[in-house]
Order: C-alpha cells, then structure tokens, then sequence
C-alpha cells in the first residue's frame, strides 16, 4: 500500500485542537486540505505526522511547540500610542487589527492590554506557545510536482 513521502501532493481531512479540547480549525465541511509533503507549506510536525500514512488511515497527532507556530516571542510586542488611532475608535482588549510595516506588509496584530495613554499590540501567530494536536484523515496521495531535468 503506497504511503505518503516527501514530493507527494496529499489531501487529508483535519480537525485542529489545542490541548484543552478547545478546536482552533477544522475542514469539516470543506474541501480537504492539499499540499505537497516536505515542501514547507504546512507546519513541520503536520508535515511529519502525515509522512507514511495510507489513504484512508486516521491518526491524531500531537505537535509540540517547536514544531508548529514556536514559543510566543516577546519582540513581537508592540507598545502603541492612543493617539495614533482614528477618533472614532476605541481600542478594546482582544481586539483583533491589522497594522501595515514601512514596506507595505499587512501584520495582524491582537490588543492585549490597555492602558492610558497606549495599548499593547502582540504580532505573534495566534497559535504561537501552544501545543496543538490534529486528528487526520489521508483522503488521497498524488505524485509529486512534475520536473524537467534538462541535460
């Protein structure tokens, strides 16, 4: 029975939850998720957990913080000043904002305190310090991207 290696285009049904039961993702009623195995489209240990698996197999899998978003790392907090927001919006706990870089980057950012004259805006994944665990399902394995070697 063939199983799935690096350079195999995969398809596999997922339900994401943190150590607490509580559920952060899921494709249930969607489209299964497609990537190719070694390619660094997912998170390390999603990529190693459906490494060797055969269609139709489930597993559940549990990624250590290492191998999925990494610790929460404190240079992604930013103090911000009030005053720098549009006059009619008043910054909240938990509220979730995007913030542009000097390039142009779009940076989501969660207010994760107020306080008088600032707030303080956290650009960490959402999912960064946890450890996560997936309940999966290989749905099918394709072969890997097709290449020309030229001589």
């Amino acid at each position: 029975m063939q199983q799935a290696k690096a350079g195999d285009t995969v398809k596999v049904h997922y339900h994401g939850r943190l150590t607490d039961g509580t559920t952060f993702d899921s494709s249930e009623g969607r489209e299964p998720l497609e990537f190719e195995v070694g390619s660094g489209a997912v998170i390390a240990g999603f990529d190693n957990g459906v490494t060797g698996m055969s269609v139709g197999e489930k597993r559940t899998i549990q990624i250590p913080v290492e191998q999925a978003y990494g610790p929460k790392d404190p240079g992604m907090l930013v103090e911000f000043p009030k005053s720098n927001f549009p006059e009619d919006m008043a910054p909240e706990l938990g509220m979730r904002l995007n913030m542009t870089n000097g390039s142009g980057q779009v940076i989501p950012v969660v207010i994760t305190d107020v306080k008088e004259d600032t707030v303080i805006l956290d650009a960490n994944h959402p999912l960064a310090g946890e450890d996560l665990i997936f309940d999966i399902e290989l749905v099918s394995i394709g072969g890997g991207a097709s290449r020309i070697i030229m001589p």
